[in-house]
């Protein structure tokens, strides 16, 4: 393959795999604890308004990235208030969050910035700039290879790669992710041993809240320039399947989302391409490949994917 071609697949698979990668991992925490997260979408989307608004009107990257991460975090309290405290549904909590995220969006940028939604261009001081951002132009001009395709990114992508060992260690070698395991499988054993159900659970929804703070402000701070209303585009509901493609463990929803990721950055790179008896490729249906792929495979090619025991079973002690 080309070096040229290769590295930009490479490094285009990387940026888009980002996002899903740090939403997958935040879904990972809220479901390892028995709590249902379909609002994995409306968090993100809310995040990356707060973080493309906030940068905005103070210039500051600092403020931009804590107000996505504390947007995502009161959403995910939410979300904890009406299914951890009332045992209300879970799927249907989600789904209200991911509405509300989509309207509120729209309804503040309007009133705020009056662009149809959008807000305003932040400043290049305010992005999160690649660490080594002439390797991407030599990309342009000379040979990519894989350094290029693997070097020329900023912070947020590293971190990312560098959570997936982190929540592996911090759920199947600390005692807290032995309890959170727990709390998913079998909460009366939990409680029956005298540690709070609903504190592990709030404590795993908060860090799901920060880890989709994190991925909403990849989408403006890193990827785009400024927010545009459902931006988003169903990252989301991907990094859900990704999360359950990859059985709910941190590796597996890593390599789930780096197929996905580079099935998007295929799509890009296919797009005009024409196929002697077949004719131009539609990118609709390079783009539709990860879904179809993730029911192929759960439908029993690797097996049953088996979800946490108490995953969306709400718990009361007085049960």
């Amino acid at each position: 393959m080309d070096e040229v071609l290769l590295g930009s697949l490479i490094a285009s698979t990387i940026r888009v795999s980002t996002p899903l990668l740090i939403c997958a991992l935040a879904g990972m925490f809220s479901e390892r604890s028995g709590v249902v997260d379909v609002g994995l979408e409306g968090k993100m989307l809310f995040a990356a308004f707060a973080a493309g608004a906030v940068g905005a009107l103070t210039g500051s990257m600092v403020l931009a990235i804590a107000a996505a991460m504390g947007v995502a975090v009161v959403l995910a309290w939410m979300h904890g208030l009406a299914c951890v405290s009332h045992q209300g549904d879970q799927v249907v909590s989600g789904v209200a969050i991911n509405i509300i995220a989509a309207g509120m969006t729209a309804v503040l940028g309007i009133a705020l910035f009056s662009q149809g939604g959008q807000t305003p261009p932040v400043d290049a001081a305010v992005r999160i700039q690649p660490f080594f951002p002439q390797l991407g132009v030599s990309a342009q001009t000379q040979q990519a290879g894989l350094l290029n395709g693997l070097l020329s990114h900023n912070f947020l992508v590293y971190l990312a790669f560098a959570l997936v060992p982190a929540c592996w260690w911090l759920l199947f070698r600390t005692r807290f992710g032995l309890r959170l395991r727990a709390v998913g499988e079998n909460p009366q054993m939990v409680d029956a041993a005298g540690v709070s159900v609903q504190r592990l659970r709030y404590i795993a929804l908060t860090i799901n809240g920060v880890l989709c703070g994190l991925a909403g402000t990849y989408l403006v701070l890193a990827q785009n320039a400024s927010f545009s209303p459902n931006m988003t585009a169903g990252r989301g509901f991907m990094a859900l399947a990704a999360l359950i493609f990859g059985r709910w463990h941190p590796f597996g929803a890593f390599g789930a989302c780096l197929l996905f990721g580079f099935m998007d950055a295929a799509a890009i790179r296919l797009q005009g391409v024409s196929v002697t008896g077949i004719g131009e490729i539609p990118v609709q249906m390079i783009q539709a490949l990860p879904y179809v792929l993730t029911v192929v495979l759960l439908a029993g090619v690797i097996g049953k994917a088996v979800a946490p025991q108490a995953l969306g079973r709400p718990y009361s002690k007085e049960r």
